[in-house]
């Protein structure tokens, strides 16, 4: 991927902006494709926790085993 022309393999982004990502990984549109989203842009809930890692921590300890597959609703 490339940002502003640049090779890149990644990137962080700024607080209140998500990156949405679809579920046809290889076919989709989505962030890859129209870019990152405002917080105040995004209408619902999550339904489904699919997958949860804690950033600050390494692997395996990185993975949030009680936030996996869990139901969410507001």
């Amino acid at each position: 991927y490339y940002i502003d022309g640049q090779k890149t393999a990644d990137y962080t982004f700024g607080m209140d902006y998500y990156f949405m990502m679809g579920d046809n990984r290889h076919n989709s549109l989505d962030s890859r494709y129209w870019g990152f989203v405002p917080e105040d842009r995004i209408v619902g809930n999550p339904v489904i926790v699919w997958f949860s890692t804690d950033k600050n921590k390494s692997f395996p300890s990185r993975i949030r085993w009680n936030r996996i597959l869990k139901v969410r609703f507001k």
